[in-house]
């Protein structure tokens, strides 16, 4: 079966994946997700870039970057005895350059750090690139990613309960949160730094889990416009259908997406060594993939358990199987007559006065002909 039948086989319900109804498997698949991020988080935590955390950073250009060129550098830093450069984080940009990010210091502090780093990769100091952010200019930084991040999140429960209803919103946010906190245990466990970049990617996968999420919604919509009305199909069915019929689409949305960023993280980051690119490209990459499995296998099993709390959608379930049990029940004998109530045999009906059964099955005299009394001499006979 080619992927072009079943796409078409699913959208006309002829093949079904019971994503819904196997709520509880996909919820437990989310919990051991939410367990490894949340893990992450607490054992190692997320190393903030100076962007955030502040602190001083030094870029050196290196001819060739050797094995010993990391512990040469960081060396070199711990040898001036300043304070704040005690613990530098000495990483590799590439294969040409090296960086280096220490606490705040001051501009004298600085310069002894910059010569002591060009003395360790032979270079000179002018060559070196360096960059001062202060704590407060951090700080900023941070309230404005989550003032950001708020106004995302307001801004799409307003759309969704204006546009759906407020239990879509829900399920939404639900799915977003759950995409926001793998995404960033995911980061904590890796050990890549937090920047600017990495709050871009995240508000981008956002869009993008929305819009997944969205599209499924509209679609059960569709299907479950006044399903009240009939009695063939539960709200949890015709929204499963709905999933289905839009399964195809968003792998293989998911698909497209995912091939130039993994090009960007495995090939540019990891073999051509475009670190600069690695920040964006791992949050992009991890949040497109969980965005869409929470678009389709949390959002809308969510969106049904919600569903299926008010009295109309659990009214609609109980006629659809009730009228499900009495097709599946065997059919008596059609000319049989039906018992009356408590058991007891049906009645007869009454006869009517006069009737042979009303007699005793009697034989009642008959009236005779015109010809007959004649031949009787007139007199009628007994």
């Amino acid at each position: 079966m080619t992927r072009q039948s079943l796409g078409n086989r699913l959208y006309r319900g002829e093949v079904s994946v019971p994503i819904v109804q196997n709520a509880r498997r996909w919820y437990l698949v989310s919990a051991i997700l939410l367990a490894i991020a949340f893990g992450g988080l607490i054992g190692r935590g997320l190393q903030l870039g100076v962007e955030f955390s502040g602190g001083a950073e030094l870029t050196a250009p290196v001819e060739q970057v050797a094995d010993s060129t990391v512990g040469d550098v960081r060396g070199a830093v711990i040898a001036t005895g300043i304070g704040e450069a005690a613990d530098p984080r000495v990483t590799v940009v590439g294969d040409d350059s090296v960086r280096v990010q220490t606490g705040s210091l001051t501009p004298d502090e600085t310069t002894a750090v910059r010569d002591a780093v060009a003395e360790a990769v032979d270079v000179a100091p002018e060559e070196i690139t360096a960059q001062v952010i202060g704590p407060s200019w951090g700080d900023q930084i941070t309230r404005q990613a989550l003032l950001g991040l708020g106004m995302f999140l307001l801004a799409v429960v307003v759309f969704l309960s204006i546009a759906y209803e407020w239990k879509m919103a829900a399920a939404a946010l639900v799915a977003l949160f759950h995409d926001v906190v793998f995404t960033v245990g995911i980061y904590a466990l890796v050990g890549f730094d937090v920047t600017p970049a990495t709050v871009i990617g995240f508000l981008t996968i956002l869009g993008y889990s929305l819009y997944d999420t969205v599209v499924i919604f509209d679609k059960v919509r569709e299907n479950t416009k006044g399903i009240t009305a009939q009695n063939q199909l539960t709200y949890a069915e015709a929204a499963n259908l709905g999933v289905n019929q839009t399964l195809m689409r968003s792998i293989n949305t998911s698909i497209i997406a995912l091939l130039p960023i993994g090009s960007i993280l495995f090939v540019g980051a990891g073999l051509l060594g475009a670190g600069t690119l690695k920040d964006l490209a791992l949050a992009l990459f991890i949040g497109v993939a969980v965005g869409t499995y929470s678009s389709v296998f949390i959002a809308t099993p969510l969106l049904v358990d919600l569903k299926n709390r008010e009295p109309t959608i659990a009214g609609l379930t109980r006629r659809v199987e009730a009228r499900r049990a009495s097709a599946k029940a065997p059919q008596g004998d059609a000319t049989a007559e039906p018992a009356a109530v408590g058991g007891a045999p049906p009645r007869r009906p009454s006869p009517q006065r006069g009737s042979p059964v009303e007699s005793g099955d009697r034989r009642q005299p008959q009236r005779q002909t015109r010809s007959q009394r004649r031949g009787n001499g007139g007199r009628p006979a007994r």
